[in-house]
């Protein structure tokens, strides 16, 4: 029987409420502010089969990857021996869970007359889940055992009763368990009022329209898709691009009226440090670049993806292979977005603009706290500056395409929980990103240490190479860490590895500018005049760059 338009759109409204639901739960009762602060989170609510239906708010680059592990779960626990009540996780790229150890995802089926008709799920980067070093990351690992316990898709809670054995493993292997705990049980709590929500849905208007909205809206998904896809430019297009350790990257992107191909295949072995991919990473990457491109502000579904085609090389960088460490997953991820970005914005200046800082410029700095003795560990992505784009300048300060809509951490916070003192928040002044319209700016963020046996692990791309101008502009600036010691030389570098610091110490974290659009000839002189103003600009550095005469 047809589901009459309306009842089926309250059903897809009710379907994002219960997924926003899920994240204010998540955030509200998590322990570690990489979650409850910065919001390094996705919710999301799958069919039966796992595809995604609805998404709640955090971090673009998770949206797709809650569905790819879902499957993986629904496919080593059948349907007949799924019970309501049962939660399962997996953390482990190569058994669905995408990114990296310390992103746990915990999924739960949701039944309605005794029928399985939906999974809700969610992911959170934890703050430590063992390893080799403070934090569960390091550059200096070789292979995935070395950076955490590893959760090959497995069952955490039975019949509504949680697996106490799992749970005793998770915490020792880990150096903050109370923390790790407490961030996994906020992650269940979450998936249970969202099948709390679906399974009201379901009781008002049946298990069958429940069903059939669910397929209808994925449907609509890709007739939007398809039909924003017959608006794109046609065409074959390639981009290669050195990158800042020395390898060359390649890509050649394809759209016709039905599909949107990104090939991959050509391109470096799989890494032997913690900078690589799965496949199911990458193909994150190109959703989200499609999803721009096709329709930036609606809903993403399963429908929305299915006119993408994505080709890659079993043991590259782009599709790492068991037991290929991947720590760093996500700046690989970035590189590849980021490839795929520049490799269409000359052919679509009015969708895609210039290039951005293009790094999570993951931060992570630990120790023990002087006043209470416990481990803690920072978390932090960094913001940094957006390139300019047709008409506009860029912004200032702002995550990541990969990290979305997320915040930093205040500096409040920081000290309160965390052994650091904020020294420094401010813009970054550097040269770079200027055009007819400028990059945004990057920032400057001074962490002074307090702990004896502190620590400071970064890996941050675009440092050699910084974000790319177009159609005249000039590139942005890099991104990298000035080390300025209490006592010794200071020092810069965009990669370290659990490198020892001392009470008193300053981790200087600049971000870069992004790249400027068109000649910077062509920028109106009272722009330039409110950069001199507001700090922005240097008076000679107008005069060189912009023939400034004021």
């Amino acid at each position: 029987m047809a589901l009459d338009p309306i009842t089926s759109e309250i059903i897809q409204n009710s379907l994002q409420a219960a997924a926003d639901e899920m994240f204010v739960a998540m955030k509200k009762t998590a322990m570690s502010s990489i979650i409850y602060e910065v919001l390094d989170m996705g919710t999301g609510i799958m069919d039966a089969r796992g595809e995604i239906a609805s998404s709640g708010a955090g971090i673009p680059a998770f949206v797709g990857v809650l569905d790819k592990a879902v499957k993986v779960i629904a496919a080593k626990f059948p349907e007949d021996g799924l019970k309501p009540g049962d939660v399962y996780a997996t953390n482990d790229p190569f058994y669905g869970g995408v990114t990296h150890l310390n992103d746990i995802i915990v999924a739960m089926p949701v039944f309605a007359d005794g029928k399985l008709i939906a999974w809700t799920a969610n992911i959170a980067h934890n703050s430590d889940v063992g390893g080799m070093a403070p934090g569960s990351l390091t550059g200096d690992a070789t292979e995935i055992f070395q950076e955490g316990l590893r959760l090959p898709a497995i069952q955490i809670v039975e019949a509504g009763d949680p697996i106490r054995p799992v749970f005793d493993i998770l915490k020792v292997n880990s150096r903050m368990p109370d923390v790790l705990e407490g961030d996994v049980w906020a992650a269940i709590s979450s998936v249970r009022v969202g099948a709390a929500r679906l399974e009201q849905i379901a009781g008002k208007y049946g298990a069958g329209a429940f069903e059939q909205a669910l397929g209808e809206f994925m449907d609509y998904g890709e007739a939007v898709s398809r039909k924003a896809l017959r608006e794109l430019p046609k065409g074959s297009f390639e981009l290669s691009e050195e990158q800042d350790d020395g390898r060359t990257f390649k890509v050649r992107i394809e759209i016709t009226d039905d599909t949107f191909s990104v090939d991959l295949r050509d391109n470096p072995d799989q890494s032997t440090g913690p900078v690589n991919s799965c496949r199911d990473g990458v193909m994150v990457a190109a959703q989200m670049l499609f999803k721009s491109l096709t329709d930036p502000r609606g809903l993403a579904n399963a429908g929305s993806f299915r006119p993408i085609e994505l080709l890659t090389r079993p043991g590259s960088t782009f599709d790492a292979q068991e037991p290929a460490a991947m720590g760093f997953y996500y700046e690989i991820e970035l590189r590849a977005y980021d490839l795929m970005w520049r490799c269409l914005a000359p052919h679509m200046p009015e969708r895609l603009g210039a290039g951005h800082f293009a790094s999570v410029c993951g931060t992570f700095i630990g120790g023990t706290h002087p006043e209470t003795g416990r481990q803690y560990t920072i978390i932090e992505p960094q913001v940094g500056g957006w390139g300019a784009a047709a008409g506009k300048d860029g912004n200032s300060a702002i995550f990541s395409s990969f990290h979305g809509e997320t915040y930093n951490c205040p500096a409040e916070i920081n000290e309160a929980r965390n052994g650091v003192v904020i020294d420094r928040m401010e813009l970054n002044c550097e040269p770079g990103g200027e055009g007819r319209e400028t990059g945004g700016r990057g920032v400057v963020i001074d962490y002074r240490t307090r702990a004896e046996n502190g620590y400071l692990t970064a890996g941050y791309t675009r440092s050699r190479f910084p974000a790319w101008g177009l159609h005249g502009g000039r590139d942005g600036s890099p991104n990298y860490v000035r080390f300025l010691p209490k006592e010794g030389e200071p020092s810069e570098f965009a990669f370290v590895s659990a490198m020892p610091t001392k009470p008193g110490d300053v981790i200087r974290v600049i971000t870069g500018n992004g790249g400027g659009m068109g000649d910077p000839k062509d920028r109106p002189r009272e722009k330039v005049a409110a950069d001199i103003r507001d700090g922005l600009l240097s008076v000679e550095r107008a005069r060189e760059v912009y023939g400034y005469d004021g």
